[in-house]
């Protein structure tokens, strides 16, 4: 049996974050490579990974001398699954496979769900669904009361779910050869080939099973769910963890479940309040507060006096005297010296984030900081407002209010008039000396 990781497509709705999703590290790995880890420890160890012509080299320096055999495959064009799947047919097509859609994080549970559904059961494929309470962009499952399946409806819209039970990309196909056969002679206009192969297949007479899932499933669609895999992650790990090779000061607090790499420092007066994760050489600063659910990549500094709460902060990152929450924040971006980052309307109402040009997309959270791609500075004494999203390789100049999105390479600055006159004020030496007067007789009173 062999395990197909999709890493082929473009998260188009992840902007201004343009890594690929599944190359987000996490405690140190990325999703992909803790994807492959879960399946081999379910004893799956035969790996095809398919990624685009931009990507495929990136994923094999990164997989390089692992454990694991690993194939790959190139899809040239960002058509969806079935093309995805049709770029590996020569690796595939004589094989039982299992499909894997790496941009989703679930539990590792879901391995031994699916392969032992595929063991004990009659069916040619399987199909991991969950069931939701609320409408999700995704393909929607219609079953029998057996858990076969009658059909599969992707992106229904709002109000049009013809059930509860949503598709997750966790398969397998036991009959390969049809399933390629259906991939090559169906035809959709949208970009649902796949889907409306099995719907195809279903049609025919191939038994489709759904196996129901009920663990923990995270998919990223949107910039903000970064946070939610943060918390996954880090609510996973038997913490607290501080590698032999940190450096803690002895006048450091940490508590709760923190995880601090081979490298770290955490200088004197610093506190870290966990669940939370301090990568490989990362420097928290002087009277620094790192809390709850803050995840900072490696070779970042925290720097004096700054507080970092509930965000996710990419590699190479600095940041001084600054508040940063509820933030996703890419490799390689520097906020200087008086940044504040505000997470909270006034109204404490829902944060909407421009998405595609739509700036009344729902967040669904009423916390939410900046949204920054790699690359970014702000100067000193910026203000970032709630859900604002920067562009790669963009700055914020001093004093700035930035109220709404920054396009990819551009600085925003300030104007500002000043007026220079002769100086007319001059300070008041009788009021300072009364004011001491009185701070000495204070003491005085203190000590009797």
């Amino acid at each position: 049996m062999k395990t197909v990781f999709l890493a082929g497509g473009i998260g188009k709705r992840m902007f201004p974050l343009m890594e690929d999703k599944f190359l987000f590290k996490f405690v140190g790995k990325t999703l992909l490579e803790h994807h492959i880890e879960m399946a081999f420890s379910n004893g799956l160890d035969d790996f095809i990974v398919i990624g685009n012509p931009e990507n495929i080299e990136k994923i094999k320096s990164m997989l390089h001398g692992k454990r694991y055999k690993i194939q790959y495959a190139v899809q040239t064009k960002p058509n969806g699954m079935a093309n995805a799947l049709l770029a590996a047919k020569d690796l595939l097509v004589n094989d039982e496979i299992v499909i894997i859609n790496p941009n989703d994080v679930f539990e590792k549970s879901a391995y031994p769900a699916i392969l032992a559904a595929a063991k004990n059961s009659g069916a040619d494929s399987y199909i991991l669904g969950q069931e939701v309470n609320e409408y999700f962009p995704g393909g929607y499952l219609v079953v029998d009361e057996d858990n076969f399946m009658k059909g599969i409806v992707e992106k229904p819209g709002k109000g049009n779910e013809p059930s509860n039970l949503v598709n997750i990309v966790v398969h397998c196909h036991r009959k390969t050869k049809e399933l390629f056969s259906y991939l090559e002679n169906t035809k959709s206009a949208n970009d649902d080939l796949y889907e409306a192969s099995m719907d195809r297949m279903i049609k025919d007479g191939f038994r489709f099973k759904v196996v129901r899932y009920t663990g923990a499933w995270k998919a990223i669609k949107y910039p903000w769910h970064m946070l939610e895999i943060t918390k996954h992650f880090l609510n996973g790990l038997n913490a607290p963890m501080i590698d032999k090779a940190a450096k803690i000061a002895t006048n450091a607090i940490i508590e709760g479940g923190a995880i601090i790499s081979a490298g770290a420092r955490v200088m004197e007066n610093a506190v870290v309040k966990g669940p939370c994760y301090i990568g490989r050489n990362s420097v928290v600063g002087n009277n620094a507060l790192v809390r709850e659910y803050a995840h900072i990549g490696d070779n970042s500094v925290v720097g004096f006096s700054t507080e970092i709460k509930n965000s996710y902060i990419g590699d190479n990152c600095w940041f001084h005297t600054a508040y940063v929450g509820d933030c996703v924040i890419a490799d390689n971006c520097s906020l200087a010296a008086g940044t504040i980052v505000t997470n909270v309307r006034l109204d404490e109402s829902d944060i909407k984030v421009n998405v595609f040009g739509k700036g009344d997309m729902s967040s669904g959270l009423d916390h939410l900081g900046v949204i920054m791609g790699e690359n970014c500075k702000t100067g000193s004494n910026v203000t970032l407002m709630p859900g604002v999203r920067v562009g790669p390789n963009s700055v914020v100049g001093p004093g700035v209010v930035l109220r709404e999105d920054l396009e990819p390479n551009k600085l925003v600055y300030a104007k500002q008039e000043q007026v220079v006159k002769e100086n007319n004020v001059l300070p008041n030496s009788k009021k300072k000396e009364e004011v001491m007067r009185k701070l000495v007789k204070l003491e005085e009173n203190r000590k009797k």
